[in-house]
């Protein structure tokens, strides 16, 4: 029998002792395996050494105390040497050490992680099943969503009392009036970067002065209305889900419940009310600024004066050419606020939800917008409008 022992000086207070035994080594530790004693303990541990033996016995006696540090040091030296092919087995371990000890065995042992072949045939078809159930389910909650909103709706239309004027004015205000400046930008931008393409492939027919046509035609059916439902998308939908969002997050909703009022009137109405009365005025206003800025860019490239501009314009503009952008744009509006609101609602209790969520809820509801307007463009061309 051989005993090595690494008693520490009288101002340490934890040790072990190694005695071999044959094909078994015995580990005796002792005295208080404690975070204050880790660096001490771990340079000696890694050097530690079982050569010669087949079996070690981990003897825990002699431990006055041990924390989560000092039971950690154990389990990584009982590793190191399963690893080596030695079978470990700790013995005399006090009661109330066991479910430390179990604990952090059970946290460190990670389950083993399965990679999935990058180019299996299997593996895209699996990607692709489930995000077509994904998305079967968002569409089936959202069409859940709109039954209800449309329920309360009914519900505020008879009783017109229950709307909150000062949280529809307010939503007004931050979705319509506080819009004005990204939305005429861009309108205006669109609107010259639309004349110069447009009057770059007419020229070469001679035809510049339909410059006008193109750009008034295009703006007022389709671009306005477009433009402006994807910068309120992208705008106020993702406002919408964030501050819904959080308010989860935060235990508001719950609150609101608790207190006796219907989430849907004191948070869902005066927004889908606010962006459904703001976005036909957007619409009206990014028409506005994009034919201001195409007749910039047909004067500047053309020659062509405003007089002239507005006199081809008039012509060009006939019947439901001006009505059919604005009418659009309640549904591009409902459209956004749907789904702003469900994506709130749909967060859950941390903030990397609300990140996700706000993020999808732009996504979809452009998604729906263009699908929406290319409804309508199937539906108005089948009319003749």
């Amino acid at each position: 029998m051989i005993g090595i022992s690494h008693a520490p000086p009288p101002e340490e207070r934890a040790w072990y002792n190694v005695v071999h035994q044959g094909d078994t080594l015995r580990l005796a530790v002792g005295g208080s395996w404690i975070i204050s004693e880790a660096r001490r303990l771990d340079s000696t541990l890694r050097a530690f050494d079982a050569t010669g033996s087949t079996r070690v016995e981990i003897d825990c006696a002699a431990l006055d105390s041990i924390d989560t540090t000092g039971a950690w040091l154990l389990l990584r030296t009982k590793r190191i040497l399963e690893n080596r092919g030695i079978a470990v087995e700790p013995v005399n371990v006090r009661p109330e050490y066991r479910a430390l000890v179990h604990t952090i065995d059970h946290e460190c042992r990670a389950p083993p992680v399965e990679l999935p072949r990058r180019h299996s045939l299997t593996a895209h078809l699996e990607r692709i099943g489930r995000g077509l159930c994904h998305s079967l389910h968002q569409g089936y909650q959202l069409v859940g969503f709109f039954g209800h909103v449309v329920f309360e709706t009914i519900e505020t239309i008879l009783h017109p009392r229950r709307l909150r004027l000062a949280a529809l004015v307010h939503q007004m205000e931050e979705t319509g009036l506080n819009a004005l400046p990204i939305v005429g930008l861009l309108a205006f931008l669109v609107g010259v970067v639309f004349a110069y393409q447009g009057s770059d492939q007419l020229r070469d027919f001679g035809a510049e002065l339909y410059t006008v046509n193109l750009l008034g035609i295009g703006f007022l059916r389709e671009l306005g209305g477009l433009l402006a439902a994807i910068i309120v998308a992208g705008r106020s939908g993702s406002a919408f889900t964030a501050q819904i969002g959080t308010m989860k997050v935060s235990e508001e909703l719950d609150a609101i419940q608790i207190s006796g009022l219907n989430i849907i009137e004191v948070l869902v109405l005066p927004r889908l009310l606010g962006i459904i009365i703001t976005l036909p005025l957007l619409t009206f206003y990014s028409n506005v600024m994009g034919l201001i800025g195409g007749a910039s860019m047909c004067y500047l490239d053309l020659g062509i004066t405003v007089p002239a501009f507005l006199h081809q314009l008039q012509t060009a503009v006939v019947g439901w050419t001006f009505w059919v952008g604005l009418i659009k744009a309640p549904v591009f509006a409902f459209v956004v606020a749907l789904v702003g609101c469900h994506q709130g609602f749909e967060v859950e209790r941390n903030a990397s939800s609300v990140g996700r969520h706000t993020t999808q809820a732009v996504v979809e509801s452009i998604f729906l917008v263009i699908v929406a307007d290319a409804a309508f463009s199937i539906t108005f061309s089948w009319l003749g409008i």
